[in-house]
This record gives C-alpha cells, sequence and structure tokens, in this order.
C-alpha cells in the first residue's frame, strides 16, 4: 500500500513541477510580449505630458499631478471622467446594478465598478457567500438536465455508429460536435454581436471579453456598455447578464461531457483513489482463462458494441449494447 501511495504522490510532485514552470513560462513570456508595448506608451504619456506643461505655462507639475491623480483614483471607482462626468449613467442604476450583481455571483468580478461604501463593501460580502453557492447549486441543477438531451444525442450516436466505430471514437466525435456548437453560438456570434454594438471594440476584443468572461477570469479591461454614447445602456447590461449566465451554463455543460469520457479524464491519475484500483490489478491472477485485465486497459480493438466494465467516470449501460446490436441487425 506504502509503495503504491508513492505512486501517486510521485505524479501529484510532478504535477506540482510542472505547474511551477507552467507558471513561470507564462511569466516570462507576457513579459517579453507586453513589457515593449508597456515601456512605448509610457514614453508616449511622459511626451504628451511635457507637451501639455509647454503649452500650459501657468500649471505646475505638482498641480498636474494632483489631477491626474483625482482622475486615475475616480476612474478605479468606476466613475469615468470622459466629456462632463454628470452626462454619463450612473453605475448604481438598475441595469448597472444587476450587471454587477451578476458578476459577483458567477465569480467573475470584473472590478471596474465596486461598493464605495463600508455597508455596501459588507452587504457585497453577505450576498456573495449566499449566492455563489446559489449559483452553483442551480447551474448543476440545470446541467444535470441538460444532459439528459446530450445523453441522447449520444445514444443516437451509438445507434447509428456503433457497429461501425469504436466507443472512444464515437465519443470523440460526439464532443466535436458539442464543443463547435458552443464555440458558434457561445462565442462567435455573440462576439458578432458585441462588435456592432461597440464603438471602439475590434471582433478579436469581442471574442476575447467573452472568452475572458466566460472562463471566470475577469480582468475587466473589456466591458460592455462602457462606452459614454452607448444607447439603451440598462437594458445592455441586464441583456449580457442573461448571456453571461447562458454562457456559464454551457461551459459546464461541456466540463460535464469531457469528464463522461474516462480517457480524458487525466486528473484520476492524481487523485489518491487511483492506487486502489492499481492495488487490485496488481492482484488480479495473470493467468485466469477468461484473461481478466485491469478495467483502465481499453484494448484498442474493441468495438463499440462492447462493455466497458469498472473503468471510472464512465458508465456503459447495456442499452447502448442493445440498441448498437439492434441497429446491426436491421
Amino acid at each position: 500500500m506504502t509503495i503504491c501511495m508513492r505512486k501517486s504522490n510521485v505524479r501529484l510532485l510532478v504535477l506540482v513541477t510542472f505547474y511551477l514552470l507552467y507558471l513561470v513560462m507564462g511569466a516570462l513570456i507576457f513579459s517579453a510580449i507586453e513589457g515593449p508595448q508597456e515601456r512605448i506608451l509610457v514614453k508616449e504619456l511622459q511626451d504628451k505630458r511635457s507637451l501639455f506643461l509647454k503649452q500650459h505655462e501657468c500649471l505646475t507639475d505638482e498641480e498636474l499631478e494632483k489631477f491626474i491623480a483625482a482622475i486615475v483614483q475616480a476612474t478605479n471607482r468606476g466613475i469615468s471622467a470622459v466629456r462632463n462626468v454628470t452626462i454619463s449613467e450612473p453605475n448604481w442604476s438598475f441595469g448597472q446594478s444587476m450587471f454587477f450583481a451578476g458578476t459577483v455571483i458567477l465569480t467573475i468580478g470584473y472590478g471596474r465598478v465596486s461598493p464605495l461604501s463600508e455597508a455596501g463593501k459588507a452587504f457585497c460580502i453577505v450576498y456573495a457567500m449566499i449566492g455563489i453557492p446559489l449559483t452553483l447549486i442551480l447551474f448543476s441543477a440545470v446541467v444535470e438536465r441538460l444532459m439528459i438531451p446530450t445523453t441522447m444525442f449520444l445514444k443516437f450516436m451509438f445507434r447509428k455508429l456503433g457497429h461501425l466505430y469504436k466507443v472512444f471514437h464515437i465519443q470523440l466525435l460526439h464532443l466535436f460536435i458539442i464543443i463547435t456548437l458552443i464555440l458558434l453560438f457561445i462565442y462567435l456570434i455573440p462576439a458578432a454581436i458585441f462588435y456592432a454594438l461597440e464603438p471602439n471594440w475590434s471582433y478579436f476584443d469581442a471574442f476575447y471579453y467573452c472568452f475572458v468572461s466566460l472562463t471566470t477570469i475577469g480582468l475587466g479591461d473589456y466591458i460592455p456598455g462602457d462606452s459614454p454614447d452607448q444607447q439603451q445602456r440598462p437594458v445592455y447590461k441586464v441583456a449580457t447578464t442573461l448571456y453571461l449566465i447562458i454562457g456559464l451554463l454551457m461551459m459546464m455543460l461541456l466540463l460535464a461531457v469531457v469528464y463522461e469520457i474516462p480517457e480524458l479524464n487525466i486528473g484520476f491519475h492524481f487523485f489518491m483513489r487511483s492506487d486502489h484500483d492499481e492495488e487490485r490489478a496488481h492482484l488480479q491472477p495473470s493467468t485466469h482463462e477468461s484473461g481478466l485485465k485491469y478495467s483502465k486497459q481499453i484494448d484498442e480493438d474493441t468495438p463499440a458494441t462492447s462493455e466497458y466494465q469498472g473503468v471510472p467516470g464512465f458508465q456503459r449501460t447495456a442499452t447502448y449494447q442493445q440498441e448498437a446490436e439492434s441497429a446491426e441487425i436491421h
């Protein structure tokens, strides 16, 4: 048992090492790509500042510094200084507030708009403590029901293709179809809509916003409806909130579909319970006349109509086999 436990610990140590190296690699690449752009922007701002002071000799550098600091502080609190700040719609109108509430309980958290008062911060804590678990419960229940038509479609594919292809190949085709539909209706089409509605966004910016939001990264560098000229801003914000909810549901559905394919469930090999399966596999008699093998060693030549037993994360029902055999007969 100790030896088996060491195997999972070694795999975990390798994973931790790779994870740290991945972080370091990401830091180096981001620094190499973004560093020169930052230096160019700093140089441009320094030149503009010097030119502004030359054109307005009555203004001292210290006064300009205080003014810029006030502008930056207001921007960080979600108040734009573009044009007249009194023209833009308040950040805490109903539409804006609903958008903020959605980003809190969906754990996106853009950070562009945040509570200003102590009472607002305290309520945000309580609201998130209740809303985040509630969101997880709701999403889990909805995804469970969405898996019903998804599984029915997989059964249909088994009936039509089960006598021709292996189980794993059919599951991969099913996953590819799901990914294609999500990419089209959750990323590409919404990105085109954002591109049409946002005056300063390119299509890539819009697609980038969709990806960063639906992966709950939420950098906050792009937020829909922040343009001063945005028409029907409250309605736009509410519609965006609904989009985020639907998009995150689809992402959870995609993860559920991936989890149903045992060959893609790589994380299982790093769990402690994987050691027990390996131990049971070693205890199997090697000369057994039925040729029993470890359940995770799937024969590449086995057709999709065979039964896979004991594979973690994969529940193969007798219905699949019966339907595939029936399709073969007809």
